[in-house]
């Protein structure tokens, strides 16, 4: 089932004492297509186990008479690596993927060579049976290999040495810790400061005692002839952003006598704590972080540092309640342990990075007072620029836009994630949502290429791509395979980038041909394997709608009409005109035989089974998107839905397709009014979006950024007007406002939309990159844009 993939350039990676500074947005790339040749082989521990959690040092001394420039070198390991050359930090990964599709990174490292004795140094970590579910592994192992074919530097060399780094020691995240709610983002750590081994990164560190590293297989790409545990490819995504986040404040401390303010947050003011003392200091961001703490001690020898981090504080009945307010609530979350060795100046950070706003730390000294000099966090995601731009009249949308913006940053990383906090799992349903933001307001497209393609290698026999990937742990959503061909259209639509798409189409074909082989003598879908989520709304049993097991699942029907109308443009597009007509006359008997059985007279709806026992918003909303219901009827079945309580609602993730729903039923001129949920959340303190008011988990979840793409695409209606964005039309839907401002990344360009609207005169301000052209639509009329500047007014 696997298929030949297209391999792309890598990025130069940043330093961990460097941030990275992303150039302004690309769109285009030139991918290097050609294999790496590996003469290089694995390395690990020799008697250690490698399936088991593990910390290893590596270093390599060698020599060098003169430095050449470029110094490159690939790098990968299993599970994560941190790598340093002349104790300076360069890379860090690898980007993750499966085993099939193994990452690696080109890092030049001239920069930070010299004349005579240098060193690289790699910190290897495997977190075995308690690593992330998003998290593959074979087994514990390195990789490097120099440029140069043969250079000394090539692990499996005979020049390396390692150490296994008996400092840490996994904390396994319990329900108990995080509230009884379901958690699989991997492991704290507890540290033993006396037990790292200080200064193995330097030249002149002692590493007579390590050992001398095992060879377990050399490296190789796709296609090898003895086959391999990791298939070598590419990074494909650049670097992560890393930038110091300082908290705040200080919200509580124990005792309260205890000599602390804001100047130790700001690290200006370090914190003794006598000998034979509990403390308790909380901290608060203000906002959200993803990232890295960072803490330096002194002194301390016998003390504990447990360092918990939460998204919010809980009250007595564990509701979190207003964000802001700490009054009479608890912190409760996953931590870390430090155990400080009575040192000075002992810098610690975690293996892997943490959420939160809040942070506690609670202390208990010995003999030794512990001097806490410093403490902050290093914001690490997906460098995304905001290249777009949206102003109005209302204050309030500038505020949804900003949340929304850092809600998108925190659920992106080397993947997309749902959130950050408790899985930090890429799926589809959250993801969709997510690229199209990232390539309404950013522009940048390589998460989004990397997420569709890790998508398609997902893919199991039967034809179905996972929910989530990558996932060591399956799990298989149908739905959720037919959003990732919508994705792939949404791409098409998006994107000039003919031979990429063109990959997606077997795959997609196989995805469709599961369901096709799925329908009945009804013409809907018959009983459905596997988990079909749709939703978490009130009336769902476990997220999926009525008729998912004993078939005939209204919603799920049309889920399949609605991916066969985009397949069959797709198809169409490259020539396919067969398969097209295939799935335009499926599309078209499916939509006939849901409103044969499933249409209510009664109600004037469409019920989620031909029993006609439960009706949801969410079906009536694929009747409208799928055009199954008459064109002259929409807008009025548009206002039930919204107005009929009795329907099963929607929830934070399925108003994304409330709101194509009601642009499409013409009635865009209510979206601004369907924000109350966005509005409350802010009301309630939080600074990003959170998964649903029904059970409180998580408060930054990707799928609650989705105004961030209406406000471009609905309330200024740009949208692309014809495949691969090569014709715009603009259809502004701007409710009660007066004055809308925009700028939008586009493959050409910029585009730039400043409307003011005057009693019922608009006066309209345009300007399109070259080589765009389109229209303008608004009350009936239509004009013609082109490139450049557009100015015109239209009367009502």
């Amino acid at each position: 089932m696997r298929r030949l993939i297209f391999f792309f350039s890598v990025f130069s990676f940043i330093s961990w004492s460097g941030w990275c500074q992303e150039s302004k947005y690309k769109v285009n790339f030139d991918w290097d297509h050609e294999r790496h040749v590996w003469s290089a082989w694995w390395i690990t521990h020799p008697t250690a186990s490698v399936y088991d959690y593990g910390v290893f040092n590596y270093r390599l001394k060698f020599e060098l008479g003169s430095v050449p420039d470029p110094f490159l070198i690939y790098v990968s390991a299993d599970n994560r690596y941190r790598l340093f050359v002349n104790g300076k930090p360069v890379s860090f990964g690898p980007a993750r993927g499966s085993l099939e599709f193994w990452r690696y990174e080109t890092v030049n490292i001239s920069k930070y060579l010299k004349a005579g004795t240098n060193l690289i140094s790699a910190e290897v970590f495997n977190l075995g049976s308690h690593r992330p579910v998003a998290q593959f592994s074979h087994q514990t192992a390195f990789i490097l290999q120099s440029e140069k074919d043969g250079d000394v530097i090539n692990t499996g060399s005979g020049n390396w040495k390692v150490v296994q780094n008996k400092a840490y020691r996994p904390i396994e995240v319990t329900r108990e810790m995080v509230m009884g709610k379901y958690y699989v983002a991997g492991p704290c750590d507890s540290i033993t400061l006396s037990k790292y081994p200080w200064g193995w990164k330097s030249d002149d560190y002692d590493d007579s005692h390590w050992l001398k590293p095992k060879t377990t297989q050399r490296g190789t790409g796709r296609g090898y002839m003895h086959g391999s545990p990791w298939w070598l490819i590419p990074r494909n995504i650049p670097p992560m952003e890393q930038k110091i986040i300082r908290f705040k404040t200080a919200r509580r401390f124990y005792p309260e006598n205890l000599n602390i303010n804001d100047r130790f947050v700001s690290g200006n003011h370090p914190i003794l704590i006598p000998a034979h003392s509990i403390v308790s200091i909380l901290l608060d961001n203000e906002k959200l972080n993803v990232g890295y703490p960072l803490m330096t001690v002194s002194g301390g020898k016998g003390s504990t540092i447990k360092v918990t981090y939460a998204e919010a504080l809980y009250d007595k009945t564990g509701h979190k309640g207003n964000r802001n307010e700490i009054e009479n609530k608890k912190i409760a979350g996953y931590f870390d342990i430090f155990l400080p060795d009575g040192s000075a100046n002992r810098a610690i950070r975690p293996l892997w990075l943490r959420t939160y706003r809040y942070v506690q730390l609670d202390v208990i000294t010995g003999e030794d007072p512990l001097t806490l000099q410093d403490f902050y966090g290093v914001f690490t995601a997906y460098p995304f620029r905001q290249n777009a731009s949206f102003e109005s009249d209302s204050p309030g949308l500038k505020n949804i836009w900003d949340v929304a913006w850092h809600t998108a940053r925190c659920c992106a990383g080397e993947t997309y994630m749902d959130c950050p906090y408790w899985e930090q799992l890429q799926y589809i349903g959250d993801t969709r949502i997510q690229a199209l933001i990232s390539l309404y307001v950013s522009g940048d497209d390589r998460l989004m290429r990397n997420a569709l393609q890790l998508m398609d290698h997902s893919r199991i026999p039967e034809g179905l791509t996972l929910g989530r990937c990558p996932s060591y742990i399956p799990q298989i959503t149908p739905p959720f395979s037919l959003y990732w061909a919508d994705m792939v259209h949404d791409y098409f639509m998006l994107r000039r980038d003919d031979a990429f798409i063109k990959t997606f189409l077997p795959g997609i074909e196989a995805v469709l041909g599961w369901f096709e082989r799925r329908l009945d003598d009804t013409g809907m879908l018959g009983p459905l394997d596997w988990f079909n989520f749709s939703d978490w709304a009130t009336g769902f049993m476990c997220g999926a709608p009525a008729g998912v097991d004993p078939g005939h699942s209204a919603l799920i029907s049309l889920n399949y009409a609605y991916a066969l109308d985009r397949a069959a443009q797709l198809f169409r597009y490259f020539g396919k005109k067969d398969r097209s007509a295939h799935y335009n006359a499926l599309s078209k008997s499916i939509k006939k035989a849901v409103y044969a059985f499933c249409f209510n007279h009664g109600k004037g709806l469409l019920a989620d089974t031909p029993e006609q026992n439960t009706f949801s918003q969410h079906t009536n909303i694929f009747g409208i998107l799928t055009n199954t219901f008459p064109l002259e009827d929409q807008e009025k079945i548009m206002k039930k839905i919204l107005s009929d309580t009795s329907l099963i609602q929607t929830t934070i993730y399925y108003k994304f397709y409330l709101f194509r729903a009601l642009k499409h039923a013409k009635l865009a001129n209510m979206y601004l009014t369907q924000l109350g949920p966005w509005h409350e959340m802010i009301a309630k303190g939080l600074s990003t979006f959170e998964e649903g008011d029904y059970d409180e988990r998580s408060d930054c979840h990707a799928w609650g950024s989705s105004p961030m793409y209406d406000f471009l695409a609905t309330v200024c209606g740009i949208t692309p007007a014809a495949p691969c964005f090569k014709k715009v039309v603009i259809e502004p839907a701007m409710g009660p406002l007066k004055t809308v401002r925009a700028t939008m990344p586009h493959p050409d360009g910029q585009i730039v939309l400043d409307l003011q609207l005057h009693g019922k005169k608009l006066s309209v301000h345009a300007i399109l990159p070259g080589n765009l052209d389109g229209s303008f639509l608004w009350k009936g009329k239509k004009i013609a844009l082109h490139e450049g500047v557009n100015d015109f007014t239209l009367t009502q």
